[in-house]
């Protein structure tokens, strides 16, 4: 009788130690709600996708001189002054918002220089642009580091296709910095044919790809593009796609930004609930 007692015991302490494990394991999921490092990573995309677009604007306007009204880009407006310099070896192009804050069409407020160093057109195939910056400010938080494109030329769709790899900082207001390293590919999938001046308006790309980095509040993550990113030159926000993210120690989720709409929302998911973030 003793001995079935104690084998009685054991089976009851393994009962409640599986049950507390599936408890702790439950409340872990439920817990873990934290959609900061997601939002840190859009904010970081969308400064990269900006850049390389307010670069290919100006090349394509072949502007020099100060902003008179919108048809330079939607990032653009009249207190910004461009230079394009085809007799320097390589190519330069300066893109100068001013010391001061200033709201730009996007309505996002810029100051400080985007600097590309090219070797040939952005629709050159084979062409490589490495953009940096100078004091450079969106909305108050500070970009560093540099982006690389190379045009890779038509891909069989017969859209040109253009490998982009950043090595980005932004530091915000407090002092916090977010790391962003990407490895994406960006296919110009509408617009190509339309070239000068105001006619950025119809350009849209496709993006592929991954990334790494830290968030602003420490927080190492992964990210991987399950559905191509669909990006609007006409539009301050990615329209369409999907990313599956990962913070370090935490559960896979899954950024959802819609499905063609031109708006600030996406849905981040984590094990089945969602919650909405705003795009910056």
């Amino acid at each position: 009788m003793r001995k079935n007692f104690r084998i009685f015991v054991v089976l009851c302490c393994l009962f409640l130690s599986a049950l507390y494990s599936c408890t702790k394991e439950n409340n872990s999921t439920n817990n873990d709600n934290e959609t900061q490092t997601a939002s840190d990573n859009a904010l970081a995309q969308g400064t990269a996708s900006d850049a390389v677009a307010m670069s290919s604007q100006s090349e394509d306007n072949g502007i020099t001189g100060t902003i008179t009204d919108s048809t330079a880009g939607l990032m653009f407006n009249t207190n910004v002054t461009i230079n394009l310099n085809f007799t320097a070896s390589p190519k330069v192009l300066t893109i100068d918002f001013g010391s001061s804050n200033t709201v730009c069409f996007d309505g996002k407020y810029r100051r400080g220089k985007v600097i590309v160093s090219f070797t040939g057109l952005y629709r050159d195939s084979g062409s490589n642009h490495t953009i940096t910056f100078d004091n450079y400010y969106v909305n108050n938080n500070k970009v560093d580091g540099s982006i690389v494109v190379i045009n890779n030329g038509h891909n069989e769709a017969g859209n040109l296709t253009f490998s982009v790899k950043s090595a980005l900082t932004i530091t915000d207001t407090s002092g916090n910095t977010l790391t962003y390293n990407d490895d994406h590919v960006r296919e110009w999938v509408a617009g190509e044919e339309t070239k000068g001046l105001n006619e950025w308006h119809d350009d849209v790309y496709s993006i592929t790809g991954s990334a790494s980095g830290t968030g602003f509040t420490g927080d190492q993550f992964t990210s991987n593009i399950t559905s191509a990113l669909i990006v609007a030159l006409n539009c301050k926000w990615i329209e369409q796609g999907t990313i599956e993210f990962k913070p370090a120690g935490k559960l896979t989720r899954t950024i959802d930004f819609g499905n063609g709409d031109c708006d600030d929302k996406a849905t981040v998911t984590i094990a089945g609930v969602s919650f909405d973030i705003l795009l910056l």
